[in-house]
């Protein structure tokens, strides 16, 4: 059964203090493992906030198993501090990024903006096209917001490139899937309703544990980032380096989610400095340049170096 969550109630939650987010969060763990007999794996990014689950979820099952998948995308620090961690079962994608960039098209502005924009481009039907610009429904419902390309990004519709949310399907969600097929292993995850709107819709909807053929828990789904980094201090758990270098986010790193929202430096221009050889990698090999040119956001490439 799954355990609706109201706004209100969510909000309630966030506010209290970590004592009792932590004690809520066993208690998930807890009803999570025995209901599967305790056929789990903890999904274990290397950030953060996979950290602080891993360390809390071991605080009581000790020998549950942690899960990375090596990308090849990850910051070079987390890999490193991947290695670090005992336990650890390292999985990996069966496509490379310029693969699926190739074959799909690039991650740009989120999810749903990239996946609105490859279905424009795939459909033939011309009431479909007019739906994802202007929301009107071909069954004549008018004013839907989903499905439906925000304004200010319809001109990629019409963009040089490629465009589409495969990356994450390809290159994460599939050897997940594949692992626990073949290990019949159900994963706690440490998402969290504050990291986006579509995690929060996530949350409201599920609560933090979901059982059935794709059974997962996000006991820490109520956390705020602040928990998180009070967690690991209190407790002295080691976290990865890159954090200390100025990163806030440890995804991968040629993704191009929501970087239109970072001031400058944003984290194209930082990796220019801390990481140059990569920077040059995906700005040329896999051509983000043109991309992030394209949008009109800072690639760190300067204007000698276009020509």
């Amino acid at each position: 059964m799954l355990e609706k969550i109201s706004h209100d109630l969510l909000k309630e939650w966030q506010a209290q203090p970590l004592e009792w987010k932590v004690d809520r969060s066993l208690l998930r763990i807890k009803q999570f493992y025995e209901k599967l007999g305790g056929k789990v794996y903890v999904s274990f990014s290397g950030g953060k906030d996979s950290t602080a689950l891993l360390y809390l979820v071991r605080s009581i099952y000790p020998n549950t198993p942690a899960v990375h998948v090596n990308t090849g995308l990850e910051y070079p620090e987390i890999e490193e501090f991947v290695k670090t961690v005992d336990n650890v079962i390292i999985i990996r994608p069966k496509k490379s990024f310029l693969e699926v960039i190739n074959t799909w098209g690039y991650p740009v502005v989120s999810k749903e903006v990239s996946m609105d924009i490859s279905r424009y481009r795939g459909t033939k039907d011309p009431k479909m096209k007019r739906f994802r610009l202007s929301g009107n429904h071909p069954d004549g419902r008018c004013g839907l917001h989903m499905g439906v390309i925000p304004k200010r990004w319809q001109y990629l519709v019409d963009a040089p490139f490629k465009i589409s949310d495969y990356c994450c399907s390809v290159m994460k969600k599939e050897p997940f899937h594949r692992f626990q097929r073949e290990t019949e292993l159900f994963p706690f995850i440490g998402t969290m309703a504050s990291d986006s709107e579509r995690r929060k819709r996530d949350f409201l909807n599920t609560g933090c544990n979901t059982f059935g053929e794709r059974a997962l828990s996000t006991p820490i789904a109520f956390w705020l980032e602040e928990d998180v980094w009070e967690y690991l201090r209190r407790n002295n758990i080691p976290y990865c380096k890159i954090y200390d270098m100025g990163e806030r986010r440890t995804g991968c790193m040629f993704c191009m989610f929501g970087v239109h929202l970072e001031e400058n430096p944003n984290r194209f221009r930082r990796m220019k400095t801390s990481h140059p050889q990569l920077w040059n990698y995906c700005m040329y090999k896999l051509g983000l340049f043109r991309v992030l040119e394209y949008m009109g956001i800072d690639s760190g490439v300067d204007s000698l170096e276009k020509f």
